[in-house]
């Protein structure tokens, strides 16, 4: 099966302004995905796995490449011989050979010869020549490596590892785009929770100064001072805490960006979805069997039984078609001896089989079982990743419905926890409440608050974790995986 992908990161493109250190900058979550897919350390190393599987297609296919060969060689020698009277054999040689030769996708090796020998003797008569041959030959196997599947092997075991690779690829990048989701809207719960923390120390500054006065007018006792001093630092420590934890999940944020540390404070725009979403189980298993992984997992197993095919081909006996013709010359003089080849007066040819078989064969029939077993393994690895895409699905569907009604729990939780509040600041006036009372009812409101703004933050991880877990979430964001890229990075490589 011929499978292509077209692998570019096309994503919209939104202009992001540049900030100074002290001007906020606001961050959609479009940005951050984005800026996360084109800038993560990450993905843009994974990319390079790719790049070089394009490098060994190339490189293999050069094993079509002609190959020319040149040589020339002089040699001179004198030996003694008995049949010259204690004479020595003299002899010069010069040789100058060429051919050019190519593999065939047959298999087979087709090759054109030109070969030049001068001799020099005083033994023979003429005592100087020039020879020369103008041939062709063939080389065909007839039962192993033969056709273009096994000549290309090479080339297509690199073709599918690409495939494979290109959809690891859109792993590790579906993986980082719900890493972008997923840290996006946490630093958007820490600043909202940190905001409720500032509310917090502000009523209970509020409550401290009215106590103060209260206590300066005889209304209340001087321990109610204490009590409502006592819930002002407690509210000033949870709002430095807040602060501290703001300002580490931003650089987590900068670095999965790959942002520059002299940015502006990062100001998220987006607001986690709080609408019902409903899904369909038997449409999200569908899709989520077409995940990335589960691809790359295909893949493999067609790079196996490729194997598997040319190891059983490489089982067979070596049966090999050589053929050759050559077109002859001999003169004393160089032009002559070259003008009696295009004569067609000196003709040479050959054919023949060269039949070759291991006795046993072990190596070849063990090379084929164990690529037999490895595609069995494989086949069996994708049946379990395939169930566990099915359990995640179900897992996730599970996971929306109840981040959702938590959402609803927290709405009610946080309406209750407000009009307590005020209730307890009414009992308080008329001396009905102490101001301790006021204070531990003012923090459940904020405790209810930031179990709200968790619902909603939940809700949103949970609608990601779904469409990681089908493998939509990168068409969703507007992103398209295609192979032009690591082609790209392939040739941008000097």
């Amino acid at each position: 099966m011929r499978f292509s992908i077209l692998l570019s990161l096309t994503i919209l493109i939104l202009p992001i302004t540049v900030n100074s250190a002290d001007v906020p900058l606001t961050l959609t979550l479009h940005d951050a995905v984005r800026m996360a897919v084109e800038k993560n350390l990450d993905v843009r190393a994974e990319l390079y796995n790719s790049a070089q599987y394009e490098a060994d297609i190339q490189r293999n296919r050069a094993i079509y490449d002609p190959l020319l060969t040149l040589q020339g060689t002089i040699s001179e020698s004198n030996t003694a011989s008995v049949n010259t009277n204690g004479k020595g054999v003299e002899s010069k040689a010069l040789n100058l050979n060429s051919s050019i030769s190519k593999l065939l996708f047959t298999g087979g090796t087709a090759a054109l010869t030109f070969n030049n020998g001068y001799t020099d003797s005083n033994v023979v008569t003429p005592s100087s020549s020039w020879q020369t041959g103008l041939g062709a030959s063939l080389s065909q196997p007839l039962l192993k490596n033969v056709g273009r599947e096994a000549t290309e092997i090479a080339i297509n075991i690199s073709r599918y590892s690409k495939f494979a690779s290109l959809e690891h690829f859109n792993t590790r990048l579906l993986s980082t785009v719900a890493q972008v989701r997923t840290e996006y809207f946490k630093l958007y719960s820490l600043r909202e929770d940190r905001d409720v923390k500032k509310i917090s120390l502000d009523l209970a500054r509020k409550i401290l100064s009215e106590t103060k006065a209260r206590v300066n007018a005889g209304v209340l006792p001087a321990m109610e001072i204490l009590n409502a001093e006592f819930g002002a630092v407690t509210r000033e420590k949870e709002l430095n805490d807040a602060e501290l934890a703001v300002n580490n999940q931003v650089d987590v944020l900068r670095l999965l960006l790959q942002m520059d540390a002299n940015t502006g404070e990062l100001k998220t725009v987006d607001l986690p979805p709080r609408d019902r979403f409903d899904v369909s189980e038997t449409d999200a298993i569908q899709k989520a069997l077409n995940r990335p992984d589960i691809r790359e997992q295909k893949r493999n197993l067609e790079l196996i039984e490729l194997q598997t095919k040319n190891y059983s081909q490489k089982t067979r006996p070596d049966l090999t078609f050589i053929a050759s013709a050559q077109l002859t010359g001999l003169d004393g003089a160089y032009q002559r001896n070259i003008d009696k080849v295009f004569t067609f007066d000196y003709p040479a040819w050959s054919i023949g089989l060269n039949f070759s078989y291991p006795l046993g064969n072990g190596a070849a029939e063990n090379d084929y079982r164990r690529s037999r077993l490895k595609a069995e393994q494989i086949s069996l690895q994708m049946r379990s990743l395939e169930e566990s895409s099915t359990k995640d699905v179900k897992s996730a569907i599970r996971g929306i419905a109840a981040a959702y009604k938590q959402i609803e729990v927290t709405d009610r939780g946080r309406s209750f926890a407000e009009e307590r509040l005020r209730s307890f600041m009414r009992k308080n006036e008329v001396g009905l409440a102490t101001t301790k009372d006021v204070l531990d009812v003012e923090n459940d409101l904020a405790v209810s608050k930031s179990s709200q703004i968790k619902a909603v933050v939940d809700y949103a991880n949970a609608l990601t974790i779904y469409w990681q877990t089908t493998g939509e979430l990168l068409e969703r964001e507007g992103i398209r995986v295609v192979e032009g890229d690591a082609d790209k990075l392939y040739s941008a490589t000097r």
